[in-house]
């Protein structure tokens, strides 16, 4: 499915690229693993090929995606009404699903909620990771340019 030096996402962990296909012998059985690099943390993950499906991993977001996501971002709605509760849930599950907008909609909506006050501290972690992982894809989309990953600033 991948390939050495593809570029991905990882949900919950951000961007990376593989940097090998290794056969591993793991309990006496040998099983091929994706080693990824994952750009936050300097982090190495190692997925079983079989699994790669399972785990949500996906290529990164392609440029002609970027303006609509730029979009939703600057002028998409918020739900502001929910309940903090309510809204850290639905606001997880859009993170663990992985998919670049429903991150983009994420940091948003907490952006917007800290310009009217305080987070409360899961909220506040809550939007520095997603942040951080908007931002590890960002950066290695192709053909992206500077003011464009600068507009989600």
């Amino acid at each position: 499915m991948f390939q050495i030096g593809d570029n991905i996402v990882y949900p919950m962990h951000g961007a990376g690229v593989i940097e090998a296909i290794e056969e591993i012998d793991l309990l006496e059985e040998k099983q091929q693993y994706y080693i990824i690099k994952m750009s936050i943390n300097n982090m190495k993950v190692m997925i079983p090929t079989s699994k790669i499906v399972s785990s949500s991993i996906r290529p990164v977001t392609d440029i002609l995606a970027i303006n609509h996501i730029i979009h939703i971002f600057q002028h998409g709605e918020s739900d502001t009404l929910l309940p903090w509760k309510q809204r850290y849930k639905v606001n997880a599950d859009k993170i663990k699903m992985g998919e670049m907008q429903e991150g983009a909609e994420v940091v948003r909506d907490l952006m917007r909620i800290k310009k009217e006050k305080a987070l409360n501290t899961s909220e506040k972690e809550m939007l520095d990771n997603a942040y951080e992982f908007l931002l590890s894809e960002l950066e290695v989309i192709k053909g992206i340019t500077d003011s464009q990953i600068k507009s989600f600033c």
